[in-house]
């Protein structure tokens, strides 16, 4: 191989290797907020359950309180 051609598959690889970097860079991030929005979801989602618990009983009754089945 010769010095010229060399180069020319560095240069290429460096090239590579930085639009890699942005690209790693930039789903980074994307992870990052993902996780805050996961976080927010989750909040928001046990502060509903709360509010609902608050605002009516559940119609569903326990295993202690649910009559057997009748053909036991």
């Amino acid at each position: 191989m010769d010095k010229d051609r060399i180069e020319a598959r560095l240069d290429e690889l460096e090239t590579r290797l930085a639009f890699q970097d942005d690209t790693i860079n930039a789903l980074n991030q994307q992870v990052a907020q993902q996780e805050l929005d996961i976080r927010k979801l989750w909040e928001a989602k046990q502060h509903l359950n709360k509010q609902l618990s608050q605002i009516s009983p559940s119609n569903i009754r326990s295993e202690e309180e649910e009559a057997p089945p009748p053909h036991y």
